[in-house]
């Protein structure tokens, strides 16, 4: 799981989109209940920037949207992310998507 993580990470940091979503999620499945949400909220980060890219408003700001249920209880920060910032990131792209663009910074974590 560790692996998957780490690799997951930095496939997001590289702008990876869809590999960062297939390694989060084989975190997230052997991930502790009390953690799933965690890993499931990056998946969400990652699959929201990765809808993006492909043009896809409605999908992106729904990934957007459970990537703040899931990941705001982790918040400050957890597992060496800031949770906090990515939470911001997420709204600051919530808002660009609701402004109509998908012009997206890329996500730092």
């Amino acid at each position: 799981m560790e692996t998957a993580y780490k690799r997951g990470l930095e496939a997001i940091r590289s702008g990876r989109f869809f590999e960062a979503h297939e390694e989060l999620e084989e975190a997230w499945r052997a991930a502790a209940a009390d953690e799933r949400d965690f890993f499931q909220g990056l998946v969400h980060v990652a699959v929201a920037w990765y809808q993006a890219g492909r043009g896809k408003p409605v999908a992106t700001g729904r990934q957007l949207e459970k990537a703040v249920r899931r990941l705001g209880p982790f918040a400050p920060t957890h597992r060496g992310v800031d949770v906090e910032d990515v939470l911001r990131q997420v709204e600051a792209a919530r808002q660009r998507v609701a402004s109509g663009s998908l012009e997206l910074e890329p996500p730092r974590v």
